[in-house]
Order: structure tokens, then C-alpha cells, then sequence
């Protein structure tokens, strides 16, 4: 796709992750990487109001280009394609299970083999930094070790994918889980996965999807 097309896609994506419930209003913020930059939504702006026009380009030096300003987490979009060379989308959200777990500062245990999605045994929450801070971003890395997709403390979530279809996906799938874990936990203490049975999970789902 050329840089129009990349730009429209970031807009769609942005209504989409407001209509799919994980953002509202002008919370959350979605990017592609293009080039030697990426795309990405703009501060303060209403996530289902925008168009093409409205999506900055920012360079992996942090230089923005247009009128708008990126949105205030462009860092650790930037730090997530800088250092995970795979990652082709992020999305970050204020989605409310998510959002409920990360105030309690409370990952996602393996209660459920689709933890698994986000490359690991559990899901980790990032300790917390306040926002559009380098520091922030240097928590949101560490988290993300070996994974696709964290909390953050106090804050939402935020996944990557190798396309915006995939890294929307996979925050939807986190919502889900925040929201299931949630309510289990209000019946007792979630039964949990062993490390064998997560390490099988985790085997099968290298193929999951994929022709063959």
C-alpha cells in the first residue's frame, strides 16, 4: 500500500477499536509502521472522527510532519518497531476489563490456554510510568519481552501484529481475557495452567491458522 492508503487504514482502525468497545473519545491510539517511520493517530482527537488527512507521520527519530501532533504515546509505538523488528501495527487501548486489571496492577495468569495468543504463559502488566513518557515506554518494552501484547499499570493495554487486522485482533482477544479472568475470579481462585500444559499450547499455536 502506498502512504495514502497506510494513512486511511490507521483511520479506519482507529473507528474500528472505537466500535469493537476498546477505546472512547479520544482515548487510546492506533500506528503502522511505514517506511522508516510510522503512522500514527493525533493527539486529543476523537478516535472515530477522523480521516486520512488527520493521520501523522512520524520518523523513528521522533521528528512529526503536518499541523496535528502524534498522539502523546508515540514512544513506545516508536520503541516497539525499533526493537521488535516483526511488529507492523500497534494498538493501544482503554478497554474497561483491561483497564480494571491494570489498576489492580494484576498480569493474566494462565487461566485459559488463550493466553497463549500473546506468545507467552502469561500476560504481563507494565509497571507504571505516567503517560507519553520515555519511561513508560522502557516499562511497555520490558513487559512485551517475548510477548505480543501487555498491560500497563493504571493505564489500558497495548498489542502489536504483523498487520492491523492481526494487532487489533489480538487486543480484542486481551479484553476478552481481562474480562473472563475478572469474572472467574469473583466465583473464587481461577484453576490454573500448568507450565507443560502452557509450553503445549504455546508449541500448537505456531501453526495456528497457517496453511499446512
Amino acid at each position: 500500500m502506498n502512504i495514502s492508503e497506510l494513512r486511511q487504514q490507521v483511520a479506519d482502525y482507529a473507528r474500528l477499536s472505537i466500535e469493537r468497545g476498546l477505546n472512547q473519545g479520544s482515548s487510546g491510539n492506533i500506528s503502522l509502521r511505514c517506511g522508516e517511520g510510522l503512522l500514527i493517530t493525533p493527539s486529543g482527537s476523537s478516535m472515530d472522527a477522523l480521516g486520512p488527512n488527520d493521520i501523522v507521520y512520524l520518523s523513528l527519530d521522533g521528528e512529526a510532519e503536518g499541523d496535528l501532533p502524534p498522539s502523546s504515546e508515540w514512544r513506545f509505538h516508536r520503541d516497539i518497531y525499533v526493537h521488535r523488528p516483526e511488529a507492523k501495527a500497534v494498538v493501544h487501548a482503554h478497554s474497561p476489563f483491561a483497564v480494571s486489571l491494570a489498576c489492580l496492577r494484576r498480569g493474566i495468569p494462565p487461566f485459559h490456554y488463550m493466553v497463549a495468543l500473546a506468545g507467552g504463559s502469561d500476560i504481563r502488566c507494565a509497571d507504571y510510568a505516567t503517560f507519553g513518557t520515555q519511561a513508560l515506554s522502557d516499562h511497555v518494552l520490558k513487559a512485551l519481552e517475548g510477548r505480543c501484547a501487555c498491560l500497563m499499570a493504571n493505564h489500558g493495554l497495548v498489542a502489536f501484529g504483523d498487520s492491523a487486522e492481526r494487532a487489533l485482533y489480538i487486543a480484542l482477544e486481551v479484553e476478552a481475557l481481562c474480562e473472563q479472568f475478572w469474572r472467574a475470579s469473583l466465583l473464587g481462585q481461577p484453576v490454573l495452567l500448568n507450565e507443560a500444559e502452557m509450553a503445549e499450547v504455546i508449541e500448537r499455536f505456531k501453526g495456528y491458522g497457517k496453511p499446512g
